[in-house]
């Protein structure tokens, strides 16, 4: 009985991390600094990690690694955010998503209801 209770358990708490945390995401503890932008609405930069953090307009947050610190620094001093993105952080460091945009976690959100 006790080994069926403890089987429950874990079913459950692994049904609730499920829930709080879609697939194709990674928790993320960075703080971001909210930045004026139309198309970033906040990064962060952890030491430790190396990793820049940004967060878009649209709720999709990534992750990009092996960043050095003075390339966040220039980031929060670009007058534009995002051409400073596109010309020196896409395709030049790896990244991982972090949070999809809005709509996607609402049309996933809407397959999880369904049980699809």
């Amino acid at each position: 009985m006790k080994t069926i209770v403890a089987l429950f358990m874990v079913m459950f708490l692994l049904g609730q991390r499920a829930l709080a945390e879609p697939p194709g995401t990674v928790p993320s503890r960075i703080r971001r600094t909210t930045v004026e932008s139309s198309n970033v609405a906040s990064v962060g930069y952890s030491r430790e990690l190396h990793a820049l953090e940004i967060e878009f307009v649209r709720g999709a947050v990534y992750r990009f690694l092996n960043v050095p610190a003075i390339v966040y620094r220039e980031l929060l001093a670009a007058q534009s955010k995002g051409h400073f993105i596109f010309e020196h952080l896409r395709g030049k460091y790896e990244f991982v998503r972090i949070r999809p945009r809005q709509i996607e976690t609402h049309a996933l959100e809407r397959v999880v209801a369904r049980g699809d």
